[in-house]
Order: C-alpha cells, then structure tokens, then sequence
C-alpha cells in the first residue's frame, strides 16, 4: 500500500514538473521574441508616420535632427508598450494556467480511477473480510499492476469461506455428537464456570440450560459425590476415573465418571471436562444376579421352614390331637397363601421388567380408578380400625391403563395400611397440573429415613422388615409400581418424615 502511494505520488509530481518546465521554457523563448518584433514593428510605423508629416510639411531637418526626433518619440512610446505587453503577457499566463489546471485535473482524474479505485475496492473487500463477510469480493481490474493484488484479495476470501464452512460443519458435528451421546457431558472453564453441558446432562439431573449456563458448578446443586470428584481433578490437573453413587431426584444412580483437564495451544490450561456412564443398570442387574439367590432364598425360607416343621410334627403324631391340628393346619395355610404371593410377585414383576413390556394405553379417568382401590382396600381397612380422607373436587382425565393403575392405586394403599398404626387416617388426593393427572397417597405411618428414600423401591427392600413380613408383604410392591408408572411414561415421588408419615405421589401423563 505504501508503495503504490509513493510511486503515485512520484508519477504526480514527475508529469506536474514536466508540464510546468515546458511552459516555463516557451515562455522564456517567446517572450524576448515577441518584445523585439513588436518594439520594431512600434518603431517603423512612428518613423513612417513622422516621415509622412514632415514631406506634407516640407519641414526640412538635418539627419541629426531627426534621429534625435526619432529617440524622443520612441521614448514616450516605450512606456505604453511595456503597459501593452504586461497585459498581454498576462492575458497569455492565465491562458496557460488554466490550461494547466485542466490538463491537471483531467490527468489527476484518470490516476484516481485507474490506480486509487481500485485500492478502495480491495480495501472494501478487506474490511468486508474482518467483519466476517467471506462473500466479499474484490473487483479483479485490468491494470496490471492492480491484478496480483485483486487476485490475492478473492484467494483468501475463498479460503476463509473455505475454513469457515469447514469449521461451521465440525461444530455442528460436534454439537449433534455432544447432543446425542448417550453419557452425561460437562465442560467446566479454568474458573469453575460450565461453558458446556448436552441434553443428556440437563435431562438427568432435571436443570435447564439457563441455570447452568455460565454459572459455577458448585452453585447449581450437583451432589456432593461429584463436586469433590471435580475438585480432585482441578486440583491434580490430570485424568481420573471413578465410579461414583450418588442420588439425583430421590433416586441412587451408579455413574462411571471421567475427568481430565483441557489443555489449549501452548500448553494453556483451560479447565476440565466430565463425562458421566450411567452404569446404574448394568450395577443393578449385576446386584441382582448376586441377590437374588439370597434374597429369594430368604423369602421363601420363612414359610417353607414353617410348612415344613408344622408338617413334620403332624406326622409324628400330632394330627391326633384335634385343636392342634387344626392350629398347625391353619398356618400351614397362612404360609402357603404367603409362599403363592411371593411367586405371584416375582412373576409379575418378571414380566414388566421383560424387554418390550408395554401397557394398553388409552383415555381414562383417575376419579374411578381410586375409587375402586379404596374399596379393595377397605376390608384391611377395617381390620386396623383406620378411615380414609378422600379430597377429589373433580375427575382428571390422563392416558393410562386402567387396570395397571388400579395395581397401582392398591399397592400404595395397603403399603400405607401396613406401616401404620391403628386408628389412624390414610389420605387420597387427586390433582393435576398442566402435564399430569397427580395421585397422592399419604399415611401417617412410621415415615421413611431420609436416607432411604432412594432404597425404597429396590426388590425385597423394606423400610421395617419385621413389620411388613408379619403382614404378609413380599417386598416387591413398590419395585412392581414404580415400573408400572415408568411404563406409563409417568413418575413417583416419595415425601417422608420418620414419625409423621409418608406420602406418594404418582403422577400419570394426560391426554
């Protein structure tokens, strides 16, 4: 760019110094010209007018005489004709200037649009290019020293529209893979600000991007479990892997977790990044092929040992006498009915965990379903003295299966009749919002320990054992509902206080 000012520059003033040279040597040589014919010309006709006179006259004067004459009158003609020629000659000058100035101005006008132009254009082009307009293009002239220049211009905004459609579809093949990774995924800046999260991440732990987005992630509520996880990895700056449990939304998730430090050019640090397996199925069904022999031998041991033992004194001769027989007949029966609904659960909850289990799903309403689990219930109802407190203002209408609901509604019933005590109130309510027909189902019971509230739905788990085998329970109810409401595309929350009673609360997708 200096350059090609300078060498315009240079061209200007070499062409402006020829012209004015010129001018100023035809002028030196006209000008002495042109005062000497004119002061002969002056002259001979002064002469010739005096000569004229003097014969008209017949004036005779000696040759002294009239040169002296001559001298006298050229003198007094002198300053008139220095007057005359200084007028002329600047008649002559602003002719010549002008002239100038036009040849000028046309030779100034041809410079700028054949040599500034197009510097403007490639100029126009450049500001184009840092403002991020790779479209641009500079105008490729004709003039040769103009072309390179044009051309260089157009091949870099080529290869800027080049790199930056490349890039464009990386980040979006970047953001799709981000996006539809089936792990959890989190970026954290070198100042413990989340940068980056993927839809997986903010449906598990049930945030939304504006809460996250820019914000540290020890603000937004991760478990503690993983706080500190993060913190090893800022603190050591280098990868780590752990397997880590931790409860999201009342639920025990298992998370295979990764963090490593983000390095950028040069070795900047520029903070860490998380990715969380959610292991908790593959932990589960591990835990359940390990259990379950166990669990199920433990289950079926009580009454099998019962079945066994009151059998055995029967045939030793205890089947003489009659009231005992009738005593140990009756609980053989009692273990018996206990032994059918521990296989009837185990069944059923068999068949809903089977691959493609699927419920028949159409427009119902909740007001019925409710009802018709309360009068199932009544009967162990009435056995503990208890009453129900039933608050429906009006049927809510949802898509479910009617008949799995009411497997569901019973279930959360007699679990609320079983860990109360008598003479108590069990409570049923119906509600809805603007996604969910809402169920809720709450005792006032012996209430559940914070701690294992995310428990309280795994097979054979209870809350109090003793209690719930001497009522007969199996311990599958609640694994049984929560898939029954997951299967419903729905989802159970449980509220508890130890002492005060618990609540659950079911809710189902409307239509």
């Amino acid at each position: 760019m200096k350059s090609m000012s300078k060498r315009l520059f240079l061209t200007f003033m070499l062409l402006l110094g020829t012209i004015l040279a010129v001018l100023m040597i035809v002028i030196g040589q006209l000008f002495p010209v042109y005062i000497k014919q004119y002061h002969e010309q002056t002259n001979a006709q002064i002469q010739a007018s005096m000569d004229q006179v003097i014969d008209e006259r017949k004036i005779k004067l000696s040759k002294e005489d009239q040169e002296a004459l001559y001298a006298v009158q050229s003198k007094g003609q002198e300053e008139s004709v220095l007057t005359y020629v200084r007028t002329r000659l600047y008649i002559v000058l602003a002719i010549l200037f002008t002239i100038t100035l036009i040849l000028i101005a046309i030779i100034s006008r041809y410079m700028i649009r054949n040599f500034t132009a197009p510097i403007d254009n490639v100029t126009e082009t450049a500001l184009e290019l840092a403002k991020g307009n790779y479209r641009a293009r500079a105008q490729e002239n004709e003039h040769e020293r103009m072309i390179p220049l044009s051309h260089s211009i157009n091949i870099l905004a080529r290869n800027l529209q080049d790199i930056t459609t490349i890039r464009e579809v990386e980040e979006e093949r970047l953001k799709t893979l981000i996006e539809n990774m089936g792990s959890s995924l989190m970026m954290i800046g070198r100042e413990g600000n989340i940068s980056i999260v993927n839809r997986v991440f903010l449906e598990r732990f049930g945030m939304q991007l504006d809460e996250v987005q820019g914000k540290v992630f020890r603000t937004i509520g991760l478990p503690k479990s993983l706080e500190q996880f993060i913190d090893h990895v800022f603190l050591t700056e280098m990868p780590y892997r752990q397997q880590i449990k931790m409860e999201i939304q009342q639920e025990l998730y298992n998370k295979e977790v990764y963090g490593a430090p983000v390095i950028g050019d040069h070795g900047r640090w520029l903070g860490v990044v998380i990715v969380m397996h959610d292991i908790t199925e593959l932990v589960r069904l591990e835990q359940i092929r390990k259990d379950f022999v166990a669990n199920v031998s433990h289950e079926l041991r009580t009454p099998i040992t019962s079945i066994k033992g009151f059998s055995e004194t029967l045939l030793d001769g205890a089947y003489k006498d009659e009231k005992m027989l009738i005593s140990f007949l009756e609980i053989i029966y009692k273990e018996s009915n206990r032994l059918q609904m521990l296989i009837q659960d185990l069944l059923e909850l068999s068949k809903i965990e089977q691959h493609g289990f699927t419920v028949n799903i159409m427009p119902m309403g909740l007001q019925d379903v409710l009802i018709r689990g309360a009068e199932l219930t009544a009967p162990r109802l009435d056995e503990k003295n208890m009453s129900f407190q039933v608050d429906i203002e009006r049927d809510v209408q949802v898509m479910g299966d009617a008949n799995r609901i009411i497997q569901i509604v019973t279930n959360l019933i007699t679990n609320a009749i079983t860990y109360s005590p008598e003479n108590t109130t069990v409570s049923i309510r119906l509600k809805e919002n603007e996604t969910y027909g809402i169920i809720e189902i709450e005792d006032q019971g012996i209430g559940i320990e914070k701690h294992e509230i995310a428990r309280v739905f795994e097979r054979f788990y209870r809350v109090d054992r003793a209690r719930s085998r001497n009522s007969g329970g199996t311990g599958l109810g609640l694994a049984i509902v929560k898939h029954l409401v997951e299967a419903h595309h729905g989802r159970i929350q449980v509220k508890s206080e130890v002492g005060i009673g618990t609540k659950m609360i079911v809710m189902i997708p409307k239509n």
